[in-house]
């Protein structure tokens, strides 16, 4: 039996997310500004974040699972603080987060989540 997966934002190489039996799937966002600091690229994923859970009938206190790649772990603090104004409080999901080598060396974060849509 096949279900339906739904896709937003779909490009020729990757869809922005999707959704598949409630649960939405994100794919890797990355600063739409890249000639910021890392607090500014990470105000900037988190707001992308937001916004395509919105579109895929989520939110921010729905996340699941959240991936960070920074592109230096020294970074970490200041992401945190960020991330930690930015969370609603009592929905902390699962998080990772881990040094990479980004596709693009002004990016300094790249952030994944997975979330469950609203009932």
């Amino acid at each position: 039996m096949s279900q339906h997966i739904t896709r937003i934002g779909v490009a020729a190489r990757y869809s922005e997310a999707a959704v598949f039996n409630g649960v939405v799937y994100l794919a890797g966002m990355v600063p739409e500004r890249g000639d910021t600091d890392i607090r500014g690229q990470t105000q900037d994923v988190l707001e992308q974040v937001q916004q395509r859970l919105l579109e895929a009938g989520s939110d921010k206190s729905r996340i699941l699972r959240a991936q960070i790649f920074l592109a230096d772990i020294q970074d970490i603090g200041v992401m945190n603080e960020v991330w930690d104004a930015w969370v609603v409080p009592g929905t902390a999901p699962p998080r990772a987060t881990v040094q990479a080598a980004l596709a693009n060396a002004a990016w300094r974060i790249e952030i994944v989540v997975t979330g469950a849509q609203k009932v």
